[in-house]
């Protein structure tokens, strides 16, 4: 390793409390929210921890990829996903480790002010470092947000499809919204096993709140009824309004065999009469 690519690293190293503030302050962090300055200089402080230890295990200056950097690229990502998880953005989060350039900036001037060629070339090493930190700040940043949505998408389709349990023996699935495979899949496998649960011995499904019924929405319909004759119980499919009905016809989809009712209220109906109950109207 050349000199000057030793010197950022050692820099690094031996960056004490000047380089802290110089570093935090060129990242914000002395503006009117004391609570924000406070969580800037205590990620600065375990991310140059993290720097150190990375520098003291041998690591080099042109790549992240050695395991020496595995204490700093740890401390990145920890410092991206909390970032994500707050809402702030990648661009904010790279500007915190680009603002490292002042403070490891100053400190080369210090050491090499008198040595321009030295100079330019450790200025050229602290540039590559600290942007290949920014970058992979930037990647993993990038993957903690999608790993949130796709949390928050799980948790809305979770959300969407609840599986109720009407009295021993009836389950109901109230679908609202354009069925996929994802979402259909979700329903199975929670109707499914609420029914091994609830020893149920029917389950309604009601498409009232699902807006359009084509030939996959039907499979994947189909396929639910199926897997729940499978386990043993039956499926009342409620919510077949007229231009469904119509749709199912001209798309030529054989419902036969399976219990479809206009209403849910129609289904509740049948399930009572199914499983021996009845309603009456009490006289006052």
């Amino acid at each position: 390793m050349t000199d000057h690519r030793r010197t950022t690293l050692a820099l690094l190293a031996e960056g004490g409390d000047d380089f802290l503030r110089d570093w935090i302050a060129e990242a914000g962090g002395a503006g009117a929210d004391p609570a924000a300055d406070g969580q800037r200089a205590r990620e600065a402080r375990t991310l140059l921890a993290a720097l150190r230890s990375a520098v003291q295990g041998g690591a080099r200056s042109d790549s992240l990829d050695d395991a020496a950097w595995l204490p700093a690229r740890q401390a990145l990502a920890s410092l991206s996903g909390a970032r994500a998880a707050a809402g702030e953005s990648a661009a904010d989060t790279s500007r915190f480790v680009l603002a490292l350039k002042r403070p490891l900036f100053n400190s080369i001037l210090r050491r090499h002010g008198d040595d321009p060629a030295g100079l330019s070339e450790a200025l050229w090493s602290a540039t590559t470092l600290v942007d290949r930190l920014a970058q992979f700040t930037v990647s993993t940043f990038q993957q903690a947000r999608e790993d949130i949505i796709r949390r928050q998408q799980d948790e809305l389709l979770e959300l969407s499809t609840p599986v109720v349990k009407l009295w021993d023996g009836v389950l109901a699935v109230p679908m609202i919204g354009t069925l996929d495979s994802a979402r259909t899949s979700l329903v199975m496998e929670t109707l499914l096993q609420r029914i091994v649960e609830t020893g149920a011995e029917l389950a309604i499904i009601d498409i009232t709140g699902v807006p359009t019924v084509d030939t996959l929405v039907a499979q994947h319909l189909l396929k639910t009824v199926s897997a729940i004759r499978l386990m043993g119980a039956d499926c009342i499919i409620s919510g077949i309004r007229p231009q469904i009905a119509q749709t199912i016809v001209h798309l030529g989809i054989e419902l036969e065999g399976i219990m479809t009712k206009a209403t849910l209220a129609d289904a509740l109906a049948l399930a009572l009469k199914r499983t021996g109950h009845s309603v009456s109207r009490a006289r006052t």
